[in-house]
Parts: structure tokens; C-alpha cells; sequence
């Protein structure tokens, strides 16, 4: 079955229209966002603090606290768009990075999936910003990183499951 033409075609998804039968054999139709996927850094500095980034967020209006975070290319592995944005966002090179879990964004209407990567053993470098974006490195203890959580300063879904994944899972 073929893709859909799409309904619009932008720098980083398309959105397309997709009819599905149901087994009561009527046809529904859905927008469906079309992404190439994405990664998300949980960089853990020697000291133990997470580099968090505060990043300016234009579809929201404000400043959220996020992990580094960024688009894949096309064609481009994983690992690769990890170490990239790492680098960009945040100046930091990781001397050792490892996947740590794979999950949708928002399933009901988007196809992204996001890849979460631990990123340790960093050494310092120059960040390299796209045009437009508003980054800043905020390194912070792990206790103020969950705590921010908690009580919702934190509001960015992949870092909250970054975060809460790595607590559980692997701290």
C-alpha cells in the first residue's frame, strides 16, 4: 500500500491523511504526522549531575528544562544523531554512549519514535547551535533533576521518561 500524497510538507514531517477500514467494514480517516524519529541524551556528568538544557520552545511559549534532544537525518543511524546533538546543544562529547530505550511521543497521532541514549565519560567542547535556537547547559544534581519532576517544573515528555527511566531501570 502506497503513502498517501501529503496534505502538508514541512523541513521535518509531513502531515498525511490515511483511511483505514474498521471490521464493521466502514472507512475512518485520520491525519497522521509523518517524522523521521528522533533522540533524546541523558548526559551524565563525572560528578553525577545530568547536563539538562534549558531550551526555548516557540509551539509552547517558553523556556522548558529538557535532556538534549534532536531530529534524525535521512539514512542517519541513531548513535549518530545522539553524538550530533549532544555535541550541538551542549558542547559535550561523550567518551561512552549506550542505548537505553526506544518509545512513541504521541502514538494517536504521530509516528515519531524517540531513541533514549546515556551518554558518560564527557569532555568539554563548543556547542554548535542551529540558526535560531535558544539552548543553554544546566548541569544539575540528580536530586533537583527528579525533584523538578515531581513537582513539574519539568513539563518535556521525553525527558520526564528519560529521567524516571534511568532512576528505575538502570541508577
Amino acid at each position: 500500500m502506497s503513502e498517501p500524497p501529503p496534505l502538508f510538507q514541512g523541513r521535518l514531517f509531513r502531515v498525511v491523511r490515511e483511511v483505514v477500514r474498521a471490521p464493521d467494514g466502514r472507512e475512518h480517516s485520520r491525519e497522521i504526522v509523518r517524522h523521521p524519529g528522533a533522540v533524546a541524551i541523558l548526559p551524565i556528568l563525572d560528578d553525577g549531575r545530568v547536563c539538562l538544557i534549558e531550551n526555548y520552545r516557540i509551539a509552547v511559549g517558553q523556556t522548558l528544562l529538557e535532556l538534549p534532544a534532536g531530529t534524525r537525518e535521512p539514512g542517519e543511524d541513531p548513535l549518530e544523531t545522539a553524538r550530533r546533538e549532544l555535541a550541538e546543544e551542549t558542547g559535550y562529547r561523550a567518551g561512552r554512549i549506550e542505548a537505553l530505550a526506544t518509545f512513541y511521543m504521541s502514538p494517536g497521532i504521530l509516528d515519531e519514535q524517540m531513541h533514549l541514549f546515556l551518554a558518560t565519560q564527557l569532555a568539554p567542547g563548543p556547542a554548535a547551535l542551529e540558526g535560531g535556537e535558544q539552548i543553554h547547559p544546566r548541569p544539575t544534581s540528580w536530586e533537583e533533576a527528579i525533584s523538578s519532576v515531581r513537582d513539574g517544573r519539568i513539563q518535556d515528555a521525553k525527558t520526564i521518561v528519560g529521567l524516571l527511566y534511568y532512576a528505575a531501570f538502570r541508577r
